[in-house]
């Protein structure tokens, strides 16, 4: 039983926490009278020894450290003696726990942003980088127009920015300061809460002291976003590995293996696990909202499963964010092949166009432009050969300056509304990522 309850495995990642929340509640206890100056200053300085011994590596855990609180004030008790027995007045390892665990996880939060930030700025560079670089756009995985390459990139880096406006959304009810919430019906000695929230840096206090030791909504919260946040890096990556397997786009050695029994695979291995996160990140969130579902008010043990979900999910964004990092800075494009990719079937909206451009209706030029498409195919023809006479016979408004439009610099180039694939376009949405980057750090 006291394994399966235990769970300082886990929580003591949580020990500068914990041992922070006990030196404000050390304050808060003395500023209602409750030690003197004096015990104030030995369970800080004590407080700090326990802190020592943790970054130093250097604590020992001994046997009945039940959970990280337990184990840092019986280390506390041994220094500084029944003194330490004394910080506890009052509180709870309920309201300690929800504590650590809103102090642990706006610190994560506010660290993944910084990595989300040198994501999109790694590439919104790279973008830049290839700026000239043309592809073929697709729909259905069918395709369908020419596109920058810088295009297709960045549109898998916009939904990241939601992301990350969205991680910066929640941080604020994370941080909340839960400490002096008691068991369940608050403090007994007049615990100033304000005060304690300003000593952790937390933005408010929260208003309900039952709510307080059970709410994990903000445990909910982040691996709701996380799941969502790995479904984009997981399109990402299948959008990659076709590239790859198109050769149209050279994945890094660092981010791929070779085949165990065949020598000439080379194995898009890194975009396969980031493409396999996502499922589990879904998984995670189910999980822990099932088992708060049916939950009565207060704390219940239960609870102690939020960590393990909630740590976990942490540490797979972060690993999911540098790799997509690195695997975006040292792939190669394959110009040649992108190129290659393309098709003057592409172009049959331009050609459409190109008669809206005569006054002709878009209804009419897109029958037209299939007839033209169907031509081609029955002579077995790429459409860009057919002769002015050919595309006359199907529309007299055809003219010599229609060979123009078999031009897929010219198409992309006409896309130069806000967010479309012309160059300007382009370089606008990357700015615009890089001053938004600029934000997180």
């Amino acid at each position: 039983m006291e394994k399966f309850n235990e769970s300082l495995w886990f929580d003591k990642r949580m020990w500068a926490q914990d041992i922070r929340g006990s030196v404000a509640y050390a304050k808060a206890i003395g500023k209602v009278g409750i030690i003197t100056d004096d015990e104030v200053k030995l369970l800080i300085n004590g407080l700090e020894e326990v802190y020592k011994e943790w970054e130093e590596g250097n604590f020992e855990i001994k046997a009945g450290d039940e959970d990280i609180h337990t184990a840092n004030e019986r280390r506390l008790t041994e220094i500084i003696g029944p003194t330490g027995g004394k910080l506890h007045t009052g509180r709870s390892r309920n309201d300690q726990v929800a504590t650590d665990t809103r102090l642990w996880t706006v610190e994560a939060e506010r660290d993944i942003l910084k990595d989300m930030s040198t994501l999109l700025t790694a590439a919104s560079n790279f973008s830049t980088e290839y700026i000239d670089v043309l592809m073929a756009g697709y729909t259905h995985l069918q395709p369908a127009q020419p596109i920058r390459f810088s295009h297709w990139l960045m549109s898998h880096i916009t939904p990241l920015v939601r992301d990350a406006q969205r991680l910066k959304e929640i941080i604020p009810r994370a941080n909340r300061c839960p400490l002096g919430s008691g068991a369940l019906a608050g403090n007994a000695f007049g615990i100033d809460r304000v005060f304690l929230a300003e000593e952790l840096g937390f933005e408010g206090v929260t208003a309900n002291s039952l709510d307080s030791v059970c709410d994990r909504d903000f445990v909910v919260e982040f691996l709701m976003w996380h799941s969502l946040m790995l479904t984009h890096i997981s399109q990402f990556a299948e959008d990659v590995i076709i590239n790859n397997l198109m050769k149209c786009i050279d994945i890094d050695d660092a981010y791929a293996t070779g085949s165990s029994l065949m020598p000439q695979k080379k194995n898009p291995d890194a975009l396969e696990i980031l493409r396999g996160k996502a499922g589990v990140a879904l998984g995670k969130v189910v999980g822990l909202t099932a088992t708060l579902k049916g939950l009565p008010r207060a704390y219940n043990k239960d609870l102690q499963e939020d960590k393990l979900l909630l740590f976990g999910a942490v540490d797979t964004v972060k690993d999911c964010l540098a790799i997509m990092t690195g695997v975006i800075v040292t792939m190669k494009p394959n110009p040649k092949m992108l190129m290659k990719a393309l098709s003057p079937e592409m172009l049959a909206t331009d050609l459409a166009d190109y008669l809206v451009r005569k006054g002709v209706p878009f209804r009419e030029t897109h029958h037209i432009s299939g007839a033209c498409v169907r031509l081609a195919e029955e002579k077995k023809v790429s459409i860009d050969t057919l002769s002015l006479e050919e595309l006359k016979s199907i529309d007299s408004r055809f003219d010599d300056d229609v060979a123009k439009v078999w031009d897929y610099e010219v198409s992309v180039e006409r896309k130069n509304s806000i967010g479309g694939t012309a160059k300007a376009s382009v370089i606008k949405q990357i700015d615009d990522v890089i001053v938004f980057a600029k934000t997180l750090e």
